[in-house]
């Protein structure tokens, strides 16, 4: 039997968001992948690199799920539950999880790392990113992209002004990252389709994925919510475009 919207909204808005997993939305939502697969990518460039520093790990899910880490593997987090999760995924395999308001400075010293990653990260703090590289080291990311999943968002708070969408366009990340000194070696952009099948999977994304509707809650947009309920209802998952950015940028050498 197919559950109601208040069913549905229900269930989603008591589970748990903890973490950067998204399992639990599985056969409710899909999403594309970039090409170039960044766990694959970044677990390639951790095996070689002998310190490294990952940024925002979230519940750390991603680094955990790396093959090889190096001798010294450091992540920082802002958020306590995330603090938490990563560190139960991450002591095990040698990586120390430090707690950091995610504004600079970063809580290392000067060239400590010969690798920074970031998959996503909220905010990026270039100045901060090539202060820890060591000379000739990397800063490999995925970012997200200008106007992410902007079909949802425009839905619930209207149209939204150009400088907003392209907020995150690659070629900020570029101007970023060469005004702090580093070279980039790589820059990429796909966007990628999304589909919503039922009105929990909306409720989940905007309660996990925070800064696409800035102070959601069930009871302030359940108007909203109840419009687009009817309109996957009637015609069918609802579609948005994620947009990624791959960024590789490298401190000189000299």
């Amino acid at each position: 039997m197919d559950r109601t919207f208040d069913e549905l909204v229900a269930e989603a808005d008591s589970v748990s968001v903890d973490g950067w997993d998204f399992s639990w939305l599985e056969g409710r939502a899909t999403e594309q992948r970039p090409s170039w697969g960044y766990q694959r990518a970044m677990g390639e460039r951790l095996a070689r690199a002998r310190a490294a520093l990952d940024i925002q790990t979230g519940g750390g899910e991603v680094l955990a799920g790396v093959p090889t880490l190096p001798p010294l593997m450091a992540a920082t987090e802002s958020w306590p539950p995330n603090i938490a999760k990563a560190t139960a995924l991450l002591h095990p395999r040698g990586a120390v999880v430090v707690a950091d308001a995610d504004e600079p400075p970063l809580p290392f010293a000067d060239a400590a790392f010969d690798l920074v990653t970031s998959r996503h990260p909220v905010t990026v703090w270039w100045g901060e990113i090539a202060r820890v590289l060591r000379p000739g080291g990397t800063y490999f990311a995925q970012h997200v992209g200008p106007a992410s999943a902007f079909e949802l968002v425009e839905f619930f708070l209207g149209a939204q002004p150009e400088e907003v969408k392209n907020a995150r366009h690659p070629d900020r990340a570029r101007a970023g990252a060469e005004r702090a000194g580093l070279d980039v070696l790589d820059l990429r952009l796909e966007s990628l389709r999304m589909e919503f099948h039922d009105i929990g999977a909306v409720v989940y994304f905007l309660r996990k994925v925070i800064w696409m509707v800035p102070g959601f809650a069930v009871g302030e947009y359940r108007d909203r919510l109840l419009d687009l309920h009817g309109l996957i209802e009637t015609e069918g998952p609802f579609v948005a475009h994620s947009t990624r950015c791959l960024i590789e940028a490298r401190k000189p050498a000299a």
